[in-house]
């Protein structure tokens, strides 16, 4: 079982930007690809970025290649997204999750975490 908790949600202005953590419980983070997805009120959940167990393949939807990054430490069981440039459209409940494949274009995300909350106002 992994828990995963998320951090560094808020409410900033349009242009600015924030940091998303996620910290995994458990000893096989390591071996796990992460992604982070998003829900938008009255929308389905979208995915949004995943990285592979090593680091070294990230994936990004369309609409944030350019202003999001996805990172990880896996000393630290920890996954980041940085996000640059914000719009007032990437308002929505950010959740990371965990895939056991290590193959983050599986679409096995298993593990989930309870969200927090990013607000981009106009």
């Amino acid at each position: 079982q992994v828990q995963l908790v998320e951090s560094g949600g808020g409410l900033v202005q349009a242009g600015g930007s924030l940091r998303l953590s996620c910290v995994a419980s458990g000893r096989t983070f390591s071996t796990y690809a992460m992604g982070w997805f998003r829900q938008a009120p009255g929308k389905e959940r979208e995915f949004v970025s995943a990285i592979s167990w090593s680091g070294v393949n990230t994936y990004y939807t369309d609409s944030v290649k350019g202003r999001f990054t996805i990172s990880r430490d896996n000393a630290k069981n920890t996954v980041y997204l940085q996000m640059n440039s914000l719009k007032p459209e990437d308002t929505a409940v950010y959740y990371c999750a965990a895939n056991p494949t290590g193959n983050p274009r599986s679409g096995e995300y298993v593990y989930w975490g309870q969200g927090t909350q990013v607000t981009v106002s106009s």
